[in-house]
């Protein structure tokens, strides 16, 4: 594996090129090289050396399976990845030919002509039948395929067993018994919150929209139309927004609260319950609760059921612009691979997206079981929309949920609002 250009200098030039560069070029590559270099760029982690590891290991057998063939890997910022992945789009003599790419942002990929149409190949993959249907779609746009899973995140409710045992309680059940047993523990111990929530957390917020049987939008033949103003999701809403406030999460300081200060407020000690994904395990494990804490899935409206949660992650996909496509794809095959997943897994934590290889990590680790029973449940994915991009990044939906929380406006209203922005970025986006 070779080293990686500078990465100063590539960021200049990618800079350069969003400027300067049309919003798409779409050009593809009719070259299929089966030798040269191949260029690669996955996400950087907090710890990047277990998966530097793993991805080096997958890269040595490509190699040497692939004679007069050779691969640079570049670990690039999360924060960047839509300056850099754009820019690539639009230069392919710059352009990886194989890319990590978050979930979200499969629609906006496709839509800016960057990803190649993998169908195909991923229906001649034998290990594809056994990916999970949510993270299939997570690949999927109009019907065609744009790329393999690479991981899935879900949510689930994370307590306090000593809070719980001294006072008494058990892991709430239903919605109701959610919501009553946060506002009984703030009342108990007013030091504590009960349930961490966060006026700019969306992906806590959308399970209680979606377990009263509401949608963020209806989409036909590609285009898509609001539904956050629709009487059931306005009764999630309200169910959501009904946990700000003195007896439970101050507005004062939770409006404001991301997914990640929840999930530091818990591991600090300063809430009894919190929303957090298995990737939060190892922050909860760092922090002053270790021992101290259990992990259930979030529940639903009727007892014993689970709420819907959404189902994050990343994917791994191929350039159109690439001149090597045959060995592109199957470079993507074997960083997704199963085996691949499995060692991510204990490495990391990243949960894999194929139903058996998590049965078996849930039996190796038995703090995946609460997740993979959330995913078992059925989980949702946002609009396949490339609008999805301007709507999270304008902050719609965190601005519902504060404009509520603060007084501004009602549910009615403020959802009424949320609803006419969706349909905006829905509409300009075709």
């Amino acid at each position: 594996m070779k080293p990686s250009p500078g990465p100063a200098l590539l960021a200049l030039a990618a800079l350069l090129l969003a400027a300067c560069a049309p919003q798409s070029s779409g050009r593809t590559s009719a070259e299929d090289d089966r030798s040269g270099t191949l260029r690669v760029w996955l996400f950087q982690e907090v710890d990047n050396k277990p998966k530097e590891k793993i991805v080096a290991s997958v890269v040595d057998v490509f190699e040497k399976s692939h004679d007069g063939t050779d691969v640079t890997v570049e670990y690039i910022p999360v924060e960047t990845r839509a300056q850099r992945i754009k820019a690539a789009f639009n230069d392919p003599a710059s352009a990886p030919d194989v890319v990590e790419y978050g979930n979200t942002d499969t629609a906006g990929h496709v839509r800016d002509g960057g990803l190649l149409d993998v169908t195909k190949d991923f229906a001649a993959w034998p290990e594809s039948a056994d990916t999970d249907p949510t993270a299939r779609r997570s690949v999927t746009v109009d019907g065609k395929v744009y790329g393999a899973p690479f991981f899935v995140g879900v949510r689930a409710l994370y307590y306090r067993t000593d809070v719980f045992a001294r006072l008494g309680l058990e892991a709430p059940r239903s919605q109701a018994e959610l919501i009553a047993t946060a506002k009984r523990i703030r009342k108990a111990r007013p030091d504590l919150y009960g349930l961490a929530v966060g006026g700019a957390y969306t992906y806590g917020a959308l399970p209680f929209v979606w377990a009263h049987g509401g949608e963020l939008a209806t989409g036909r033949d590609g285009s898509w139309t609001s539904a956050v103003d629709s009487a059931a999701a306005r009764k999630g809403i309200a169910a959501y927004t009904s946990l700000f406030g003195d007896d439970n999460c101050p507005v004062a300081v939770c409006a404001g609260m991301t997914g990640n200060d929840t999930v530091t407020a818990f591991a600090a000690g300063k809430a009894a319950m919190a929303i957090a994904g298995d990737f939060s395990h190892a922050a909860v494990e760092a922090g002053e609760v270790r021992g101290r804490y259990a992990v259930v899935p979030l529940p639903g409206l009727r007892a014993g059921s689970v709420a819907p949660a959404f189902a994050g992650g990343n994917n791994i996909g191929v350039l159109r612009s690439t001149s090597h496509r045959t060995l592109a794809v199957d470079l993507m095959k074997r960083l997704a691979a199963k085996r691949t997943q499995g060692e991510l897994f204990d490495a990391m934590g990243f949960l894999p997206t194929y139903s058996d290889v998590r049965r078996e990590a849930a039996a190796r680790e038995p703090f995946v079981a609460p997740f993979v029973e959330t995913l078992a449940a059925g989980t949702k994915f946002v609009p396949a929309s490339p609008a999805w991009a301007r709507i999270d990044a304008s902050q719609v939906l965190p601005t519902m949920f504060q404009e509520i929380v603060s007084g501004k406006k009602d549910v009615a209203a403020a959802a009424g609002d949320a609803a006419r922005e969706m349909d905006e970025a829905f509409g300009a986006a075709g």
